[in-house]
Order: C-alpha cells, then structure tokens, then sequence
C-alpha cells in the first residue's frame, strides 16, 4: 500500500488518483493514516464482500460519508 501525506496527496492529486486505480493509496496527517483512497472497483468488490458477509450474520449498519453530518459537496 503506498503511502501519502495529506499535502502530497493535495499538491499531486492526479498522481494520488493514478495511484490508487493500481493499488489502495492510505493519506496521513500529521503522521497518522487518517483515509484510504481505492478505486471504484476496490470499492464495489469491497462493498460486495461486506454485503455478503452480512445477508449471513445480520449485518451491521453501512455509514455513508454524506450520512455524518459533513458539508456535501458538488
């Protein structure tokens, strides 16, 4: 997994992108990983597991990022 700080990740953004639809790419604050980026397929083959796993055992609540309250964006 590469690993950026939240600033490369903002200065070279296209790099990040490209990155991370080759593998998961985790940005770090102030030295602490704090997201990691994937791409779509990542995500879908993920988000696919985890449904799976939980039509078995109940599942757990799935949260989405516009579901906490944060600013949406365009």
């Amino acid at each position: 997994m590469k690993t950026m700080s939240a600033r490369e990740a903002k200065n070279a953004f296209g790099l990040m992108i490209d990155t991370a639809r080759a593998e998961p790419v985790l940005i770090e604050k102030h030295g602490r990983g704090v997201v990691v980026v994937v791409s779509v397929e990542e995500y879908e083959r993920l988000n696919s597991a985890t449904a799976a796993a939980g039509s078995h055992s109940g599942g757990a609540p799935t949260g989405r990022a516009d579901d906490r309250g944060g600013t949406k964006r365009a």
